[in-house]
């Protein structure tokens, strides 16, 4: 199959330098283009030549309303473009620009965050999965409220599991309110940064805006909302399947979690990790892995998540290693840091 993309403006950004770009577009899909008469010629299979026909098209109508691709913008781009069928290149770019969202101007600072936006405004339920400081948790708030404020639906729902993070606080003094309230506090800062502090605390009054743990969410169908569950990787299976089917219509969904900060007791199955496992491939579902290189916090974040990255690595190559000298059966349960490991005598 052979067309022809209509190209007159931008040619220097598309091709990039050393023509990377329009050799990435050309691997990553397995197409063959050309210039002819200020138009580019692609050809190959049907459907890659499709698709590089609706990414180029994407290029030169996006130009022609005056965007410009800065330095190595559009290899970024195309990178996620290639990879990921789903997603195109205008709604990349678009997503990339600042917005509103309540009294808050965004701008997603990575390819992640935009993929991010970019599935939580396409898909009715989204999983942001990855380590801490990524913008899982505020950038998901920030399209809750923007879809509040522009009327797309008419409530929001925040919860997370009451679980401590490794420590156990005893009882608590005070309302019901507030002894869960410290578990959500991380939520009404979001909050608090995208919408005035009394409209906030009027929205929470007429329950326009609903910051609750996940037990208080069964038995419900939540219609016309825009629901958040936080700290996801701390409930358990049966606490994710509960509140996975509360969605009622005109709902969105937004997950989300880090798997390498579990804090559910032992012998509980990981609900995050069993979602990950049962709905992949699910159609209308969105997946969205973030890396180390996605944290937007003090540069020291970063550091530290690789960091640990590396040592549990170490760690479990090591307790491997460890699990072969000392004959354990394959498929027993391997001892918890800090156990005694057994050697075999000489």
């Amino acid at each position: 199959m052979k067309v022809s993309v209509q190209m007159t403006n931008g040619i220097e950004s598309l091709f990039g330098t050393r023509d990377e770009n329009i050799r990435l577009l050309e691997g990553g899909l397995n197409v063959r283009t050309r210039i002819a008469n200020e138009s580019i010629e692609i050809e190959g299979e049907d459907a890659s030549v499709l698709r590089a026909e609706g990414i180029l098209a994407d290029y030169a109508s996006l130009t022609r309303e005056g965007h410009v691709f800065g330095n190595g913008d559009l290899n970024s781009y195309l990178r996620v473009v290639v990879a990921d069928p789903s997603v195109t290149l205008r709604n990349l770019v678009v997503n990339g620009r600042q917005r509103a969202f309540g009294k808050k101007t965004l701008a997603p600072k990575t390819i992640n965050q935009r993929r991010y936006i970019d599935a939580i405004e396409r898909h009715d339920l989204t999983f942001g999965i990855g380590p801490a400081g990524t913008g899982k948790t505020y950038l998901a708030v920030a399209m809750a409220v923007s879809a509040l404020l522009n009327k797309k639906v008419s409530r929001i729902v925040l919860t997370r599991p009451a679980v401590e993070a490794g420590e156990k606080l005893g009882f608590l003094p005070g309302t019901l309110q507030e002894k869960i309230d410290p578990y959500l506090r991380p939520l009404y800062d979001a909050l608090f940064e995208m919408i005035e502090t009394e409209k906030v605390e009027k929205l929470l009054e007429r329950s326009v805006i609903e910051v609750a743990p996940i037990a208080f969410m069964r038995g419900r169908t939540l219609n016309d909302c825009f629901i958040i569950m936080d700290e996801a990787q701390n409930s358990t299976a049966e606490q994710m399947k509960m509140i996975l089917t509360r969605q009622g219509f005109n709902s969105k969904m937004v997950v989300t979690g880090d798997l390498t900060q579990v804090d559910l007791p032992p012998g509980r199955t990981c609900g995050l990790l069993n979602a990950t496992e049962v709905l992949r491939g699910v159609e209308g579902i969105s997946f969205v892995q973030f890396e180390e290189v996605d944290v937007v916090r003090h540069s020291l974040v970063q550091k530290i998540v690789n960091a640990y990255g590396r040592y549990d690595k170490q760690i479990g190559a090591g307790r491997q290693f460890a699990l072969k000298l000392g004959g354990r059966e394959a498929g027993e349960i391997p001892p918890a840091a800090g156990d005694a490991l057994e050697f075999p005598s000489a």
